[in-house]
């Protein structure tokens, strides 16, 4: 896979990893941090920091003893703008049917009350 948008997308395809980004997204964390809700090794869990690094959600850095995960927010705006742009077509759509919908509707409308003018009149 080499284009960023999969990558991205193929990281996140792991509940645990997007968990792992619901995380990050609040604070920075260590890998010992990260892996202490889960029922998995620490070795597991560096296993999928390299997805999400490999992907460029995440990054480590080094402070003093500690070597902090961080988020790269910024990779996620490559999937929103790729979502973005086919939940706009998609309602593009949507609203094109409406309309065309709208127009029957009225047409058939008309038709019937053109074919049966004396309905809706009291006698």
């Amino acid at each position: 896979m080499s284009d960023p948008l999969s990558r991205v997308f193929a990281a996140l395809a792991d509940p645990t990893r997007r968990d792992m980004v619901a995380r990050l997204a609040v604070a920075d964390a260590t890998v010992g941090e990260l892996a202490a809700p889960y029922d998995v090794s620490v070795q597991a869990v560096s296993k999928h920091l390299k997805v999400l690094e490999g992907a460029g959600l995440v990054s480590r850095t080094r402070e003093a003893q500690r070597r902090p995960v961080h988020l790269e927010a910024e990779v996620l705006d490559l999937m929103t703008k790729w979502i973005e742009r086919y939940r706009r077509q998609a309602e593009e759509r949507y609203q094109r049917l409406d309309a065309v919908l709208a127009q029957m509707t009225a047409h058939e409308q008309g038709h019937r009350t053109d074919t049966h003018p004396e309905e809706g009149t009291a006698s």
